[in-house]
């Protein structure tokens, strides 16, 4: 129970809202999780809850066996890190000192080595000098995705567990298949846990290991891409007329919208 985080029961309200309605997971290191939902699910407000911006109205998140809230702040930065959407900055930095900021729970003074090998991994080494606001919104996403898996680095490897809110928005094809390949190989190595809100079904049917569904705050369903991606159950919670086929190359489901 130590290598996972829990989330028991959990309900946030706003107003006479509910945006997250009871909900329960268990993340465990190794696997890559996606959250999946039409707009309004309450998907990006479920993992603020996660990953400890916000405080459930009812029940609790357990990091590793320890309440969320019982955790020093240094301490859960060197565990979770988040990759938030549109993540502005309010200084105008080079690239190298952006992703250095991940270093910052371990110390004052970020170690080069780290901040070169993870640049490298996310294929950020081509932005090297240049200032993070003149970046495209996808080359800041890179970035930010460097900067949350330096924040996790130990012993040679990202460690812990890591959210990202649609990490893939501004990104092209190559770079969307490059991102969620780097995830996934870093899952595969177990020290790691990834958690995803992705809009793209088919990006989460090929990488994920499992999806979790939300409608109007609630979970609906969970499981494998294949239990998740029906073609029944799409059509009913996205509002969608859509077809589930299969990949041409891989084992996975495919989702078609109908003409």
């Amino acid at each position: 129970m130590a290598e996972r985080y829990c989330a028991e029961n959990i309900s946030y309200h706003v107003g006479q809202r509910t945006l997250v309605n009871d909900v329960s997971l268990t993340l465990s290191k190794g696997e890559l999780v996606a959250l999946i939902g039409p707009n309004g699910a309450g998907k990006s407000t479920l993992l603020r809850l996660l990953t400890g911006y916000l405080k459930p109205a009812s029940g609790r998140c357990i990091l590793a066996g320890i309440p969320l809230d019982a955790w020093r702040a240094e301490n859960l930065s060197r565990h979770r890190a988040v990759m938030r959407q549109n993540s502005q900055l309010g200084f105008d930095w080079p690239v190298e000192a952006v992703v250095s900021m991940g270093r910052a729970p371990w110390g004052r003074n970020p170690e080069a080595a780290v901040v070169q090998e993870v640049m490298d991994l996310t294929g950020c080494q081509p932005l090297a000098g240049r200032r993070f606001a003149a970046l495209s919104g996808g080359e800041q996403q890179r970035v930010q995705l460097a900067r949350a898996l330096a924040q996790l680095w130990s012993e040679g490897s990202p460690r812990g567990w890591l959210f990202l809110d649609e990490p893939t928005s501004a990104l092209d094809l190559y770079h969307q298949q490059h991102l969620l390949r780097l995830l996934k190989s870093l899952t595969r190595r177990g020290q790691l846990h990834v958690c995803i809100v992705l809009h793209d079904l088919n990006l989460a049917a090929l990488w994920a290991d499992r999806i979790m569904l939300l409608h109007n705050g609630r979970m609906v369903s969970h499981g494998t891409p294949d239990a998740v991606l029906q073609t029944d159950a799409l059509a009913h919670w996205y509002g969608a007329q859509v077809h589930v086929g299969r990949h041409p190359v891989h084992a996975a489901p495919q989702v078609f919208l109908t003409p």
